[in-house]
Order: C-alpha cells, then sequence, then structure tokens
C-alpha cells in the first residue's frame, strides 16, 4: 500500500520474501491527467504509466504475477484527499466554487471497496498478469456530488459557478495554505468532463461490486 511509482525501489526486497504475486493501485488518473493543462498533473499520469510498465516487466522476469488495480476517485473514513478535503473546504469557507456548470460525470469509489479487490486479487486465479479499472456502484454529476457533501455535513448547499480566469486566480491564493497545495486548474477543467470508468472485468473475476455514493458520518473528516 503505497505509491505505485516508488514500487521498483523494493523489488529486491520482494524477489529475497519469495512474492509470487503483488497487488499494487495505480490510478485512473493515468488516463485521466495525461492531457491536463497542468504539467505537474501530466508528470502524476507517466509516472503511473511507467510504474506500471516497470511493474510488469519485472515480475515477467522473476515468474511473479502481477496484478493493477486502477481506482477512480477514492474517498472514505474521512482521510481522503478528494470527497474528505471538499468537506474541510465546505466546514471551512461555508461555500463551494465550480467552473461553468460542473456536469462532468464522476465515480467516487469507497476506500473499503477498494480493499476488498485488493484482497480479491491476491487470490483470484483469473486476475494473474491483469490490470483493472475499479470505479464506484454510481455515475453522478460533479455537482451533485459536492452537493451530496454538503447534505452529509447537514449544511445547505452553497455553489458558486465563477469563470476559469477567476477560479486560477483564487487557487493560486488557495496554494499559498499548505492543505490546497496540490489543488490545480487542471482540476477544475475536468468538473465539466466526463471521468468514467467500467469495472465490468472486475466485478467478473473479482467479484467487485462497490457501493453506490452514500456518505456516512465516519466519511466525513474529523
Amino acid at each position: 500500500m503505497a505509491p505505485i511509482w516508488v514500487l521498483p525501489e523494493y523489488f529486491a526486497l520482494l524477489s529475497a520474501h519469495g512474492a509470487r504475486r503483488v497487488v499494487a493501485l495505480s490510478s485512473t488518473s493515468r488516463f485521466t491527467k495525461d492531457d491536463s493543462s497542468d504539467l505537474q498533473e501530466r508528470a502524476v499520469a507517466h509516472r503511473l504509466a511507467d510504474a506500471e510498465a516497470r511493474l510488469q516487466a519485472w515480475a515477467e522476469d522473476h515468474c511473479v504475477e502481477w496484478v493493477i488495480l486502477r481506482p477512480t476517485l477514492i474517498y472514505g473514513r474521512g482521510q481522503d484527499k478528494n470527497i474528505a478535503e471538499l468537506a474541510r473546504f465546505i466546514q471551512r469557507f461555508g461555500f463551494f466554487p465550480l467552473l461553468g456548470e460542473a456536469m462532468g460525470a464522476r465515480q467516487p469509489v469507497h476506500a473499503e471497496d477498494v480493499a476488498l479487490a485488493c484482497l480479491a486479487g491476491l487470490h483470484c486465479a483469473a486476475a494473474a498478469n491483469r490490470a483493472y479499472n475499479i470505479s464506484g456502484g454510481e455515475t453522478l454529476p460533479y455537482r451533485e456530488m459536492v452537493r451530496r457533501v454538503f447534505a452529509a455535513l447537514h449544511l445547505r448547499p452553497r455553489l458558486f459557478a465563477i469563470p476559469l480566469a477567476a477560479f486560477k486566480s483564487m487557487l493560486a491564493l488557495l496554494r499559498w495554505l499548505p492543505r490546497y497545495r496540490h489543488w490545480s486548474g487542471g482540476m477544475a477543467e475536468r468538473m465539466n468532463r466526463d471521468l468514467v470508468f467500467d469495472h465490468t472485468d472486475a466485478a467478473r473475476d473479482l467479484g467487485f461490486s462497490p457501493r453506490p455514493f452514500l456518505l456516512g458520518q465516519k466519511d466525513l473528516p474529523r
């Protein structure tokens, strides 16, 4: 359980311990950020793709089975940097900014469902040497996703659509705060893009059956 791009540093350790199968978490960001306007986001996509390729090459050279899981937007337990971060922003400022209509489709996937997929990947014979996209059990617009965060916080939704230039200016100010340093203009631009991935293969081979996007109190930051 670590960023997949640090995995090559531990290939020797895995070999020394006789690893026979490695289940690694990548991300669908390798596809959704590869054409981002933000250089750092494109770098993340390239690092993910490179790490996947290096894992496959090492595993095949050492007769080790590999399984790569690519989750969509992970949330849960109030510790993620996706939904929990939105909730913290709303708690702090009382509103949430949107770029345009923010109708891009999202599939939030709960961390517990990702963990179950990892466990299934360890033991499923059909999963050997395969990569799977694992998405949430519900597809909803970005705007509706944010509305549900407000509802879970028992707050009236306060959403403000603002132009891209103004959004980027606001982000430039927010990024002076350590908590929002990773926010980017590319993130805003994707609010109107559909980021949807099919998990039929994972359902067939891993029994993957993700829950709909239902936020409980344990999924909110404490």
